[in-house]
């Protein structure tokens, strides 16, 4: 029934006051996802990055940064074009991506940095 729907799982906002806490000090890799308001690309992107937030959590953080409002983690970051995913380990870049990414090869990417952060490696 309508009224017992689920809400639907929302990736964490990362700006500029949590950033430390939540990217520089993370246990797990980062991918941190700049988006903007009136760009189709985000908008495209939006349901895919809050489903890999919610499918991965726990075991990589999938962030979001409204690029407009975050303008020192735009310009440190580089962000030249939204939508731009930027994955992050330990204060470091490891990737960047720009534009659409298909949801399976975005699980694919997310998958191989599991991958190099597993206990065997």
């Amino acid at each position: 029934m309508f009224w017992k729907k689920k809400d639907k799982y929302r990736a964490p906002e990362i700006h500029e006051g949590n950033f430390k806490s939540e990217v520089m000090d993370a246990s797990t890799p980062v991918v941190l996802d700049f988006w903007g308001e009136r760009c189709s690309p985000c908008s495209v992107m939006s349901s895919i990055v809050d489903e890999l937030a919610e499918e991965y959590q726990g075991r990589i953080l999938v962030g979001k940064v409204q690029a407009a409002l975050n303008p020192r983690l735009s310009q440190v970051f580089q962000i030249k074009s939204i939508p731009t995913f930027v994955i992050i380990k330990d204060g470091k870049v490891l990737e960047r991506y720009q534009g659409i990414v298909p949801k399976p090869n975005f699980q694919e990417i997310l998958d191989a940095h599991l991958d190099t952060t597993s206990p065997s490696s």
